[in-house]
């Protein structure tokens, strides 16, 4: 869902071509994705790319679109959205020019708790006007063209995804299921969910961080209950994460998504009304937490929204699972 980290990756350019993917600018910054569109200008943007992240289109701060001399634009389909025009980009260093909403984009002021350091995001409401591979051993985020098929090695995740409503700002938040000890959970596949652990929470759950904040996976506070009451082995650390106060983790030995086995795996509380109500509002279904990088690192992944469907190819620290026996 939100925030952000700092580590160094390349910059990279586009590799333009009507078959092949297509590279976007990008930083990868301890777990996180990070478009680094080059304006007309000069100016290089820093927009955090989240799957569990909102907005029209993709979104600017508004202090950063001011500053860009972006033009207020009014769409008949969002009558009262604060849209502006989307930037204009050098020749292969941009973004592709949103398709909804007038090609209009949001400035927003940031909630408490964002990283200021960034310009803005790229969300649910603009992922799906593309097939995207986040390539994570690479560090590398593409743009498939539609013709883009999966590799023989790729296991199929449905990924559920809300219908839009007249009115309604497309939001295509994707529900999953994951399995943990046998027992099935809907989660939403978040690549910007954030940690900022503890001293604590480093020593025990080795987060990689810059600058204090990583990525991990959350579940609400009822999930992590039950998961410790049905299983008091597994580890649980107090005080572990500090992002929205402290905040206790649980260890859980292995997640099972798309047909792949990943594990051990820390899951950062949440409380039940982040994901039970206020998330899952804007989704088809229920959810009670997330599945972040540190389970999705392991996988190239690559999203197809009009597909439904996250194709993962295990590429580190995972395994094919092995289907229960009854």
């Amino acid at each position: 869902m939100l925030r952000v980290s700092i580590a160094l990756a390349a910059v990279m350019g586009f590799v333009a071509s009507a078959q092949a993917a297509t590279v976007v600018p990008t930083v990868y910054e301890a777990g996180h994705f990070f478009a680094t569109p080059t304006l007309a200008n000069g100016q290089v943007l820093r927009l955090l790319v989240d799957t569990g992240g909102g907005g029209i289109n993709y979104w600017l701060q508004e202090s950063t679109a001011a500053r860009l001399g972006l033009q207020k634009v009014s769409c008949p389909e969002l009558a009262d959205a604060p849209l502006v025009t989307a930037p204009e980009y050098q020749p292969d260093k941009g973004l592709p020019k949103p398709k909804t909403y007038c090609g209009a984009i949001s400035a927003l002021v940031p909630e408490d708790g964002i990283d200021t350091t960034m310009d803005g995001m790229v969300g649910s409401s603009y992922l799906p006007d593309h097939i995207w591979t986040f390539d994570y051993p690479r560090r590398t985020l593409s743009i498939e063209a539609p013709s883009w098929m999966p590799p023989n090695n790729a296991h199929a995740l449905h990924m559920n995804l809300p219908a839009t409503r007249k009115g309604q700002v497309r939001q295509s938040f994707p529900r999953i299921k994951v399995t943990v000890a046998g027992e099935d959970v809907d989660m939403l596949l978040d690549t910007g969910a954030t940690a900022r652990p503890t001293r604590e929470g480093l020593a025990t759950m080795g987060t990689s961080v810059v600058k204090g904040e990583g990525t991990t996976s959350y579940a609400t506070a009822r999930l992590i209950s039950h998961w410790h009451d049905a299983h008091p082995n597994w580890a649980v650390l107090d005080n572990a994460d500090g992002l929205i106060g402290p905040k206790r983790a649980i260890r859980v030995p292995s997640v099972e998504i798309g047909g792949w086995a990943v594990g051990p795996v820390w899951f950062v509380e949440r409380p039940n009304a982040n994901f039970e109500q206020v998330m899952s509002s804007m989704m088809d279904g229920t959810v009670h937490g997330a599945i972040g990088a540190n389970v999705l690192s392991s996988f190239r992944m690559t999203l197809d929204y009009v597909h439904a469907t996250a194709w993962l190819s295990c590429v580190e620290r995972c395994e094919a699972s092995v289907p229960a026996t009854k």
